[in-house]
């Protein structure tokens, strides 16, 4: 159990949370929502240690493991699948022991530690490493490769792989969802529902708070309030709430005007002064409440497309290939004005590719890409985001885009997305991830496109920009081709869906709820093909094989009586080394009068297991010459 007692936090001169009180219990699964800038991360930064609350208190048990993703991962020369093991720090730890007892030649101290490895499951460690990159979309060569031939993002991944393998009672995950795919979502979402501890989930992704959450913590106005259920449950109790605020507060207001309109008439009035200053002290009293604002700051639509060509563009027989690598083939696709599509498919598929083809940042290897006259494409995607000027600020950047339009109306543009008085003149360096994200997006919208190609979008936008985006959206006369893991973006702004995948684009014939099963029967289907595959390969005459057969009898039977022999004297060391673990397992034994058998015992145990290490040295080499 966490407590937050009278918490007060500040962020310079800001105050983010004012005299929280707040208790988190044992398996609560909590979504912790809020604007961008309320104190999320920051709170997230207090339960870790890494800052102190102004004023209040926090209780943490003692012993309760913390779990969480680094924001940065140094460029290790060692393997992603090493990286994410580390995150299993009792593992490493007695791993690191282990190593330390033996090269001691500490017996006792080596039995000991196998046992705790062994409750620590240690022997399953690799496998389940192996199973979060996968799940996240790193494959068997990618789990080998060094940690420094990964991009950013898929760094970011790595650190969220080795968090989940923390053992942990609280997992505290930030944005998890930034960088992933749609696909290493619904993974993650199934991985998060089986976690058995506390979780605390900052997410602007309201599908993912639906299915994984059964909390939601709303900080709003310096204040953190909690509310049961999932997001959807959240909404319908915040608007609730909202309703009965607006009435109280119209209720009020028309009492207070009653008492100011006495006032106002009888102050002046000998007779009627003392009531007149009684009904002052009345308003004084009351504890007034705030009439229901509109939390969202953005407000934006796109402009109707100048012109809209039939078709926009369009692809025949057209090939995507990274040099010898073919990624997509036999593409045929056109797309016309006010289509709305979104492209589904596994990761690595080819639907970025397919979006940078479109839009000009990628040849065409083969085939034919007409241009529809006219065209004028609206390209969203992270490294667009990465190419903003730093030094300069917003009003620079849109100066650029219009050097005729008045600096007033540009400050009014750039408001709709939330940059509001001097934000407008600082440098984007000092903004954050959502901040370059909305001005990206600011700049998109202002040129009017008639083709919009998205490429995630809604990363590091909160929750009120996702929901104008989905408005904006939905009301934008032009195309669109959108890849997004925010489903609900998905739900509400496409109207047709398209298959990326085995080389291929085709028509999707379902909805995001048919994909999630298509996509589990697909890496089913994989891996049997895998299997088949192997099968396959291996696969030679049945003639062949018997005379194969016969002439590999002849090379293995000594071999085999060989390992026949090893492994019965095997199994006799072994069963010695049992019977020592067994007496080393009697407390009495450490007594001071038994000291002399403790060393009769830890002596032979150590020349046991030097034995069983050179038995199993001459099995495997017979092994090893088995097999070749």
């Amino acid at each position: 159990m966490i407590t937050l007692r009278n918490i007060t936090l500040r962020r310079g001169p800001n105050v983010l949370l004012n005299d929280v009180n707040w208790t988190i219990y044992h398996k609560q699964r909590i979504g912790i929502i809020g604007a961008n800038g309320c104190g999320k991360s920051t709170l997230f930064s207090m339960l870790l240690n890494e800052m102190h609350a102004d004023s209040g208190e926090l209780e943490l048990p003692r012993q309760l493991k913390l779990a969480h993703v680094a924001q940065e991962t140094p460029a290790y020369a060692k393997s992603a699948l090493d990286f994410v093991l580390d995150g299993d720090v009792e593992l490493r730890t007695l791993q690191s022991e282990l190593e330390v007892a033996e090269q001691q030649n500490d017996g006792q101290r080596i039995a000991v530690l196998h046992q705790q490895l062994s409750e620590a499951d240690a022997y399953t460690a690799n496998a389940r490493a192996a199973q979060l990159l996968d799940g996240l979309g790193f494959n068997v060569t990618e789990q080998q490769k060094p940690v420094n031939a990964f991009s950013g993002g898929w760094r970011v991944r790595l650190n969220l792989a080795k968090a989940l393998m923390c053992r942990s009672d609280v997992l505290l995950l930030d944005e998890p969802t930034n960088h992933l795919d749609l696909d290493a979502v619904l993974w993650l979402e199934q991985w998060l529902k089986k976690y058995d501890g506390t979780l605390l989930l900052i997410s602007h992704d309201r599908e993912f708070l639906d299915e994984v959450v059964d909390h939601v913590a709303h900080i709003h106005q310096q204040q953190l309030k909690l509310y049961v259920g999932n997001y959807s449950a959240f909404e319908k109790q915040r608007a609730a709430d909202l309703m009965v605020q607006q009435a109280t507060y119209e209720k009020q207001q028309k009492h207070v005007a009653h008492l100011q309109s006495f006032v106002n008439r009888f102050r002046a009035k000998a007779t009627k002064a003392r009531q007149a200053q009684s009904r002052l002290k009345a308003i004084e009293r009351l504890e007034l409440v705030s009439a229901v604002q509109i939390d969202s700051p953005f407000h934006f639509h796109f402009k109707e497309p100048s012109q809209c060509p039939n078709p926009l563009l369009s692809l025949e027989d057209a090939t995507i290939a990274y040099g010898e690598r073919i990624i997509l083939s036999h593409l045929k696709f056109s797309i016309g004005p006010k289509e709305r599509i979104a492209l589904l498919g596994p990761n690595g598929a080819g639907k970025s590719s397919f979006i940078k083809l479109l839009a000009g940042e990628l040849e065409i290897a083969k085939g034919r890409l007409e241009i529809g006259s006219g065209l004028k494409i609206g390209y969203f995607a992270q490294h667009q985001v990465d190419k903003l000027e730093l030094p300069e600020s917003p009003l620079h950047h849109m100066r650029k885009l219009a050097p005729t339009t008045k600096d007033q109306d540009l400050r009014t543009y750039l408001g709709s997305f939330g940059f509001v008085g001097n934000q407008v003149l600082e440098p984007v360096q000092t903004f954050s991830g959502g901040e370059k994200s909305r001005l990206a997006l600011a700049l998109l919208v202002w040129e009017r496109p008639n083709l919009l190609l998205l490429d995630e979008p809604t990363n590091h936008l909160d929750l009120e920009m996702r929901q104008a985006l989905s408005l904006a959206l939905q009301e934008y006369d032009g195309a669109m081709i959108i890849v997004s893991h925010d489903r609900f973006l998905v739900r509400t702004t496409v109207d047709q869906l398209m298959l990326v995948a085995e080389g291929q684009l085709k028509p999707f014939d379902g909805d995001l709820n048919d994909y999630e099963r298509w996509l589990l029967d697909f890496r089913r289907s994989n891996e049997k093909v895998s299997t088949d595959d192997d099968n396959n390969a291996n696969a030679i005459s049945r003639k062949e094989q018997r005379q194969l057969d016969a002439r590999e009898r002849e090379l293995r039977r000594p071999l085999l009586q060989k390992m026949k022999k090893l492994e019965d004297e095997l199994e006799k060391l072994q069963t010695e080394n049992t019977k020592i673990e067994t007496a080393l397992a009697d407390i009495s034994l450490y007594e001071e009068k038994n000291k002399a058998t403790l060393q009769e015992h830890l002596l032979k145990q150590a020349k046991l297991k030097q034995q069983i290490e050179t038995t199993e040295s001459a099995w495997l080499t017979a092994s090893e010459e088995l097999d070749r």
